[in-house]
C-alpha cells in the first residue's frame, strides 16, 4: 500500500487541481462568443460565452496549473484576448493569447 502522506500530496497538488478562470471578451455587435484552445482541442461550441448586460461576454472555464493558448472566437472570427497575459505562436505559427494558470 502507498504511503498515506504521498496520495495526499497527489491529490491536493496545485498541479493536479483545475482552477477556474474567468474568461472577458468585449464585442457588443457580436451575434455568438465561444473560447478556443489548447484546453478543448480548439473546437468551437465547446466554451460559449455569455452575453451581459454591457454587451461584453464572459465565461469561467476551469483549467490546470500551467499556461494555455487560446483565442476568441467572434462571430466565427478568431481574435486575440487584449487582457491576455502574452501572445505566442501556435503549431501553424498563428498568433494566439497566452494565459497563465497558478
Amino acid at each position: 500500500m502507498g504511503n498515506k502522506k504521498d496520495s495526499a500530496n497527489k491529490r491536493y497538488s496545485a498541479k493536479g487541481m483545475a482552477k477556474p478562470v474567468n474568461f472577458l471578451c468585449i464585442a457588443p455587435e457580436a451575434q455568438e462568443v465561444c473560447v478556443i484552445g489548447d484546453f478543448n482541442d480548439w473546437k468551437p461550441g465547446l466554451n460559449s460565452m455569455k452575453r451581459q448586460i454591457d454587451g461584453a461576454w464572459s465565461t469561467q472555464i476551469d483549467l490546470h496549473h500551467g499556461h494555455h493558448r487560446y483565442q476568441f472566437l467572434i462571430d466565427g472570427k478568431a481574435t486575440l484576448d487584449p487582457r491576455a497575459n502574452g501572445v505566442v505562436r501556435n503549431d501553424t505559427n498563428e498568433r494566439v493569447s497566452l494565459i497563465a494558470v497558478s
